[in-house]
C-alpha cells in the first residue's frame, strides 16, 4: 500500500514514539476496506511499538482508530487518510504516541483543562488543503483530553452520509451531532469557541499590556515581513491578527514566490509565522480589530472586538483583503449549500454533478480548469465581453468537452429547494437594456471566483481612503494619520501579489522606525 520511500520517512518518524500504541481496525469486504488493511500492516511493520487489531465496532467501515493499548479510542479516521491528510495521520501516530506537539504550553494546559464530553466528526476531502489543519487540531485535541474524541470522515467514500446530512462545503465540522462549523478553523479559533469565558480572560490580558513602539494589525504576508523588519531594529513589535496568514491560508498552488519553485498557502503561512516567532514579537491571534483612534501623548489606539485597546507609537495596518461576493439574492442563503468559494476543497463534493463558475480572470479560469477534471459539466459565466486569463489558461479551458463558456453574463441570482442550491439566473448583456434575454441554468453548485475586496470597513471616517476603499499610501507606506502606515492588499499599491506585499511590509516597517526615531513622543 505505502511505497518504499513513504515507508523509509515513517519508520523514522515512528522511531520518536515513546508509548506503545494500537491501530483498531473496523473493516468490510470491500476494496477500500483492503486497502486499509494493507496500509495498517505496513505501519505496523514499521516498529514494534505499533500493533493492529481488525475486531473494531465502528459504525462506519472501514475505519480505524488510534488509541494506546487499554485505552478507549479517541482518534477515528473513517477513510484512508492520504493526500493532503497522509500528515495528519503520522501526527496522530506520534501524538498519541507520547511525542510531544509543536504547540505552546499555555495552549496545551488550556485544552486539558476544558471540562465536558465533546465528540467531532470532520467531513473532509482527500483534495481539500484546508482541511488538514481542522483534522490535526481535533486530533490533538483528543490526545491531550479524555474527554474530547474525533473522527475525520473521507466525504467522498461516505456519499450517502454526505447527501443525508446535505454537507456541500469542507471541512465541516459536527460537534455531538450538531453543526459546529465550516471552513478554516485553526486550532485556537476552535478552543476560544468550546471554552467559554475564554475571550474574555484574553481581552484582560491584552487590555493590560504596555504600550507597543510597533504595532502590526494584520498576520498576512505584508504583516509578518513587517514584524520581522521592525523586531530586528529592537523595538518593541506587536501583531494582532484575525488568523495569522491570512488570506494566504486559502490559496493552493504558489509557483511565482521568487527562489521557491513551488509550493502552497498553508506551508508558506506556517513557515512566515516560524520565521516571525524567531523574534521578539507579541503575537495576538484571533483578534479583530474594530476601530482606529489617534491618542493623546503620541499613541494610536486600536479597538478590538473583545473589548479590548492596544498602543502603540506607530501602526502597521495590514489587514489584507477577503474574497467578493456576488451580492446577488441566493448566495448567503446557500452558502456553504452549493455557493462555494475554494473550488480545490469543494470540487469532489460535486462529482459527476453540474456546476457554474462565476469569474473569467485567472482564478476563475483555473477553478473550472480543476472542476472539470471531477464535475459532470462546467459552466463559466463572465461579466466583460471576453475572458480575461492568461491565454495559456484559456487554451486548455476551451480544450475541454464538458466546458461551456458565456460572457457578457450578469449573474443575477442563486436559486434553490430552501435547502440546497439548484440554478442560478444570468442576465444576457449583449443586447441593450429594453432587450435583456434572462436564462435559468440548472446546476448544483456554483464557484465564485471575482477577485477580492480589501478588508477597511473597520477605517472609514478615520484614514484617507480610495474610491475602491483601499488605504491610501505614499511611497514610504505612510497614510492620512502621522504615524500610520499600512502595506499589502488593503492599500492602493497596485497588483496584489503576495511578494509584493512582504515588500510593501518591510518598507512599511522602515518607515514606522523612521517615524519613531524622528518622533520625540514619550513612551
Amino acid at each position: 500500500m505505502l511505497d518504499a520511500t513513504i515507508k523509509a520517512q515513517l519508520k523514522a518518524y515512528l522511531e520518536r514514539l515513546v508509548h506503545p500504541i494500537e491501530l483498531i481496525a473496523t473493516l468490510d469486504d470491500s476494496d477500500k476496506a483492503q486497502e486499509m488493511r494493507s496500509m495498517l500492516d505496513d505501519i505496523a511493520s514499521l516498529s514494534d511499538k505499533v500493533s493492529v487489531r481488525n475486531d473494531g465496532i465502528d459504525s462506519r467501515k472501514p475505519s480505524f482508530a488510534v488509541t494506546r493499548p487499554g485505552e478507549a479510542a479517541r482518534i477515528v479516521f473513517s477513510g484512508i487518510p492520504l493526500g493532503h491528510e497522509f500528515t495528519s495521520l503520522v501526527l496522530a501516530l506520534l501524538q498519541t504516541g507520547g511525542h510531544p506537539p509543536k504547540v505552546e504550553a499555555e495552549l496545551i494546559e488550556q485544552i486539558r483543562a476544558i471540562p465536558g464530553n465533546f465528540r467531532f466528526e470532520t467531513f473532509i476531502s482527500l483534495s481539500c488543503h484546508n482541511c488538514p489543519d481542522v483534522v490535526q487540531a481535533l486530533n490533538l485535541m483528543a490526545v491531550l483530553n479524555p474527554g474530547i474524541g474525533h473522527t475525520m470522515i473521507d466525504g467522498a467514500l461516505f456519499q450517502s452520509e454526505v447527501n443525508e446530512r446535505k454537507i456541500m462545503a469542507v471541512p465541516t465540522v459536527y460537534l455531538n451531532g450538531e453543526a459546529f462549523g465550516q471552513g478554516r478553523m485553526t486550532l485556537e479559533e476552535i478552543i476560544a469557541k468550546i471554552d467559554t469565558g475564554a475571550v474574555a480572560r484574553e481581552a484582560e490580558k491584552l487590555a493590560a499590556k504596555e504600550a507597543f513602539d510597533v504595532l502590526i494589525v494584520g498576520g498576512g504576508p505584508a504583516g509578518a515581513a513587517a514584524a520581522i523588519y521592525a523586531a530586528r531594529k529592537g523595538v518593541r513589535t506587536g501583531v494582532v491578527a484575525e488568523r495569522f496568514g491570512g488570506q494566504v491560508l486559502d490559496t493552493l498552488a504558489i509557483e511565482n514566490f521568487i527562489s521557491v519553485k513551488e509550493t502552497d498557502g498553508p506551508k508558506l503561512s506556517a513557515g512566515l509565522e516560524q520565521h516571525v516567532r524567531e523574534y521578539d514579537v507579541d503575537i495576538m491571534n484571533l483578534q479583530r480589530a474594530e476601530a482606529l483612534v489617534p491618542g493623546a501623548n503620541g499613541l494610536t489606539e486600536v479597538r478590538l472586538a473583545s473589548g479590548a485597546t492596544l498602543k502603540s507609537k506607530s501602526v502597521i495596518i495590514s489587514t489584507g483583503a477577503r474574497w467578493r461576493e456576488m451580492n446577488v439574492p441566493g448566495e448567503k442563503e446557500y452558502r456553504g449549500r452549493g455557493v462555494a468559494y475554494c473550488p480545490h476543497c469543494d470540487g469532489p463534493l460535486f462529482k459527476g454533478k453540474r456546476v457554474a463558475v462565476i469569474g473569467g480572470g485567472n482564478s476563475g479560469v483555473e477553478a473550472a480548469i480543476d472542476l472539470a477534471g471531477v464535475v459532470a459539466h462546467v459552466t463559466l459565466l463572465e461579466f466583460d465581453k471576453a475572458l480575461r486569463a492568461d491565454a495559456v489558461l484559456q487554451k486548455k479551458l476551451f480544450s475541454l468537452p464538458n466546458v461551456t463558456v458565456i460572457t457578457s453574463a450578469l449573474t443575477t441570482e442563486a436559486i434553490g429547494d430552501g435547502e440546497k442550491v439548484n440554478g442560478l439566473i444570468y442576465k444576457d448583456r449583449t443586447n441593450d437594456e429594453a432587450h435583456t434575454a434572462v436564462h435559468t441554468i440548472p446546476l448544483e453548485g456554483i464557484f465564485v471566483q471575482i477577485g477580492l475586496l480589501p478588508n477597511t470597513d473597520w477605517l472609514k471616517g478615520t484614514i484617507g481612503l480610495s474610491a475602491h476603499g483601499e488605504v491610501e499610501v505614499d511611497a514610504r507606506g505612510q497614510t492620512s494619520l502621522p504615524g500610520v502606515f499600512a502595506a499589502g492588499d488593503c492599500t492602493t499599491v497596485p497588483f496584489k501579489q503576495i511578494i509584493i506585499a512582504m515588500g510593501e511590509g518591510a518598507k512599511a516597517a522602515l518607515g514606522a522606525f523612521d517615524h519613531l526615531i524622528r518622533s520625540s513622543a514619550p513612551a
